[in-house]
């Protein structure tokens, strides 16, 4: 799996790209709630992690999204009284007066219960495929002193994780088992705040050793050409970017769920759907036949 992850073309592009392709799904699926530009969006995402090795990423986070986007579509069902088409008819009810619960209202939230999971899938297929370190790298010159807080923020919580398992696995293997409860909680919890503190103290002593302290800014270094991968996902991203600025000019894949359930969904649609995975897939495909031979 590590081996063909490393090898995908989302994962070898450079963080800025990268990034640019992810923000270009999660903007698609924000701009449309008609459901073929949705499933469209899902294919090319689900493929593209398929095709980096991100599987297992994207499930945990459609996992998490499930649960919230199902909340978010019995809300809707419950809480609007748009729609004609009456399904239920829960009569009164404490704190929400007269509930009716609509076609439209129901379709409606199960739209927008499949954009949360869209977004959210998407948004961890950017997480995976953007490298972080290259992200601070890039961020050096413009914003030195945050891309280094960022840069110590992360590298300390392993730290601290690892302090904090070790000092609980003491206290258990204290006589008494160490306690029980919230008091020790808050043994915990104090023990490793004193050790950030420390770690905070000397980590900052090192570096104004090392002359961070002073305000010369860093060296611009070697800006590397782009190279296929980044040329390859660049163009997928802004054909992304180019087909939601038709869809959106040009008024495509329209839908419309109140009064009545009014949606778009001809020739035009469909190809407009196509169109959003083979660009998406693009880079993706490209890179996997590339590399194979």
């Amino acid at each position: 799996m590590i081996a063909a992850a490393s090898s995908a073309v989302l994962l070898r592009a450079r963080s800025s790209v990268s990034a640019l392709y992810g923000l270009a799904l999660i903007a698609l699926a924000l701009a449309f709630t008609h459901p073929l530009v949705l499933l469209a969006v899902a294919a090319a995402t689900f493929g593209a992690a398929r095709l980096s090795g991100c599987q297992q990423q994207l499930r945990g986070a459609v996992r998490f999204a499930i649960p919230l986007a199902l909340m978010l579509a019995v809300i809707n069902a419950l809480l609007v009284r748009d729609g004609v088409t009456v399904l239920w008819r829960f009569g009164e009810l404490p704190l929400f007066g007269q509930v009716d619960v609509t076609g439209e209202a129901f379709v409606y939230g199960l739209l927008l219960a499949l954009r949360v999971v869209v977004i959210i899938a998407a948004s961890a297929l950017m997480v995976a495929i953007v490298d972080p370190d290259d992200v601070l790298r890039r961020m050096r010159r413009s914003a030195f002193r945050s891309a280094l807080t960022a840069a110590l923020a992360t590298r300390m919580i392993g730290v601290l994780t690892r302090d904090a398992r070790r000092m609980d696995q003491a206290r258990c293997c204290r006589p008494d088992g160490g306690g029980s409860g919230r008091r020790a909680q808050l043994l915990m919890v104090g023990s490793v705040a004193t050790g950030a503190l420390d770690r905070a103290v000397d980590v900052a002593a090192t570096l104004e050793l090392r002359g961070y302290a002073t305000r010369v800014a860093p060296p611009r270094g070697d800006s590397l050409p782009y190279s296929r991968a980044d040329r390859a996902v660049l163009a997928s991203a802004l054909g992304l970017l180019a087909l939601l600025v038709v869809g959106v000019i040009f008024g495509l894949a329209h839908f419309e769920p109140y009064p009545r359930i009014t949606i778009a969904a001809g020739l035009t649609e469909l190809l407009y759907a196509a169109l959003i995975v083979l660009t998406g897939l693009a880079a993706p495909i490209i890179g996997e036949r590339a590399r194979r031979r």
